[in-house]
């Protein structure tokens, strides 16, 4: 297999523990990619005893030496990235870290946020649950070919003529649908050229950077955000992100081959958690779930907000497999579930008094889903020690193992604690 081009994805509900599991990988890239998504993101790396929280960076800006690349498949919101990179500890430039940001990404505007929240609010019980981050209407401008992009920030004619027109559009929407007062363009430009002389450093053609990579025979880590069934195409729509979470999307996003990609690792978290509205089979209502949340601290990294939780979703997490060509499982937040009492993995869905083993297509569908259980033992000791698969208890080896053989996946790494050496590397 080749290992010089490594993708990952989320192969859940998001908030699996790609952060952390990136931060183990890149160790030994050369580069790391961010090919999709916003500050909608949020990757947790504790390192050193410190917690670093990224949204729009790449998750390998900790390590001395690494290249770190925003790719064209991004949304950014220039004054949350001033704020990450300012509060990044130790600072890229004292460690040789070089921030490469793709001039085609698109930028998050403040009357996206504004319409994000407007329509959100309109929609009323139908709410999707969206964070609130103007992503999605900044994906959608982009679609529209009215977006303004990274280069557009540091080409003042450019800028000026596409807030204009942008004005024009805008504006009777938020006065007249939403009741909104009307967008300013002397304030929007002036924060547009304060956002350009602050991302002019850092942009470049991303595409270059990473064909140049590869050919020089660097290793090339692409990572993703959110998770496979929140993709926008192939998650539980309407009750998604607006950006293509799947390894397809590292190509497009990351504007490189898809013939090019070799290994593609997807997260799964040892149980399974899902922020904001849609279908969820596993959840769970009872104690066992609220005993999940608070053993594994699932609040949202961006938004705060308490993450439903349920159990392990085999129907689900074999979608993900096969929508992701992944060939690598990395296990997260296995330590959560000792002590949780008999475990539960759904490994199929009861529809209309029939089994069913296939994920459905339709989130209408998937409302109607009962899980179909199988139980396991489990186990009471602490393993954020262990190093070692042996070391790991029996009931815990047992439960990776039946990972494996449902999914015909091998794990490849196991996280049994929320610090960068709390892993066990089996082959990734």
């Amino acid at each position: 297999m080749n290992d010089q081009v490594k993708v990952l994805v989320g192969a859940q509900w998001g908030d699996e523990g790609k952060g952390r599991a990136v931060d183990v990988l890149a160790k030994d890239a050369d580069v790391v990619v961010r090919f999709q998504g916003g500050a909608n993101a949020g990757h947790t790396v504790i390192a050193g005893g410190k917690k670093h929280v990224f949204h729009i960076l790449p998750s390998g800006m900790l390590y001395p030496g690494r290249t770190c690349v925003i790719g064209n498949g991004l949304v950014i919101d220039p004054d949350e990235l001033e704020k990450e990179i300012a509060e990044l500890d130790p600072k890229p430039e004292a460690i040789g870290v070089k921030l490469l940001i793709s001039y085609a990404a698109h930028i998050v505007m403040p009357y996206h946020k504004k319409m994000d929240a407007l329509a959100e609010a309109a929609r009323g019980e139908g709410a999707i649950g969206t964070t609130g981050r103007g992503i999605g209407p900044c994906y959608v401008d982009k679609y529209n070919r009215a977006g303004i992009r990274a280069e557009d920030l540091v080409s003042p004619r450019t800028l000026e003529k596409k807030l204009r027109t942008v004005i024009d559009e805008k504006n009777p929407i938020l006065e007249k649908v939403y009741g909104a007062p009307a967008l300013n363009f002397e304030e929007l430009y002036e924060l547009a050229a304060r956002w350009g002389r602050f991302i002019g450093p850092y942009l470049g053609d991303s595409s270059l950077e990473i064909d140049s990579a590869i050919s020089s025979g660097k290793r090339i880590l692409f990572e993703g955000a959110q998770g496979t069934l929140l993709d926008i195409d192939h998650g539980t729509y309407p009750f998604v992100t607006s950006s293509s979470c799947v390894s397809g999307g590292a190509s497009v996003g990351g504007a490189l081959g898809p013939g090019r990609f070799g290994r593609v690792i997807g997260v799964v978290k040892a149980y399974c958690t899902r922020v904001g509205e849609g279908p969820f089979p596993t959840e769970d209502f009872g104690e066992a779930g609220k005993r999940l949340r608070e053993s594994g601290a699932e609040f949202g990294a961006t938004t705060g907000r308490p993450r439903r939780c349920g159990w392990l979703d085999l129907v689900a997490l074999n979608y993900a497999v096969k929508v992701n060509g992944m060939d690598t499982i990395a296990l997260t937040k296995l330590d959560v579930l000792s002590g949780i009492g008999a475990l539960k993995v759904c490994c199929a869905y009861e529809l209309d008094g029939k089994e069913h083993t296939a994920f459905p297509s339709s989130a209408t569908i998937l409302m109607d889903a009962k899980p179909l259980y199988r139980e396991m033992p489990s186990w009471d000791e602490d393993i954020s020690r262990c190093r070692k698969f042996q070391d790991l208890p029996k009931e815990a080896r047992d439960y990776v193992r039946f990972i494996e053989e449902s999914t015909s996946v091998r794990v490849g790494m196991i996280g049994v604690g929320p610090g960068r050496e709390d892993t066990i590397l089996l082959d990734i």
